[in-house]
């Protein structure tokens, strides 16, 4: 029943799987990504060539109900805003306990089942990421859990969200502010259309990189 309509694709979705939009006191069109924002709201299913296709086509003056002003790189302001909602999940997850960094912790993580993710940065090494697969690999085989890895920041802004210095690698365990983090990164990498790797393909990259 809580269900919603995406404006482009007509697919009926849960919120948490969409962006909610709304027209600003001034007639412009805001993403509201808490779902929080006064006034009639429509949504897009949360994938950024979604919400190109709704401003291109103008379905947020007819969504709305009202003449809007599209801003021209609204899906960039989307992807800007889902990246600092995710930074911070991450902050207050390291804060509560529910992120280990380095890539020692976060091999033991993987390998003693308490990781639910695993978090890259876009600079990191192929060597590093490798070894981490393997221990992703290793408890994939032995008990089945997959733990997924994502590629979405850069070391400097992982550094600064976990209040660190040169964070390379972080894993994220499965404690409550935990999977509020990872239901994030999942959100931010289906919106760019990244999604995470499994690991056949990350083992295909492993070895492209050695090749």
């Amino acid at each position: 029943m809580n269900d919603r309509t995406c404006i482009v694709t007509r697919e009926t979705r849960d919120p948490d799987e969409m962006i909610r939009f709304v027209a600003g006191p001034d007639g412009t069109v805001v993403p509201d990504l808490k779902h929080k924002l006064p006034g009639r709201g429509c949504w897009v299913v949360a994938e950024r060539h979604l919400v190109e296709k709704a401003a291109a086509r103008n379905l947020f003056a007819k969504a709305l109900r009202a003449p809007v002003v599209v801003p021209e790189n609204l899906a960039e302001m989307v992807d800007s805003l889902m990246v600092s909602s995710t930074l911070g999940a991450l902050g207050l997850a390291r804060k509560a306990g529910a992120v280990a960094l380095g890539a020692t912790k976060v091999d033991a993580a993987v390998r003693s089942g308490k990781a639910i993710a695993v978090v890259h940065a876009i600079d990191a090494s192929p060597d590093g990421v490798r070894k981490i697969l393997a221990a992703r690999k290793a408890v994939a085989h032995a008990c089945g859990h997959r733990v997924p890895a994502f590629k979405l920041f850069s070391s400097e802004e992982m550094s600064l969200a976990m209040g660190a210095t040169n964070v390379i690698h972080a894993a994220v365990l499965g404690q409550g502010a935990g999977e509020a983090a990872l239901k994030r990164m999942k959100m931010l990498a289906a919106y760019r259309g990244e999604g995470h790797d499994n690991l056949a393909s990350a083992a295909a990259g492993a070895a492209e990189d050695r090749e």
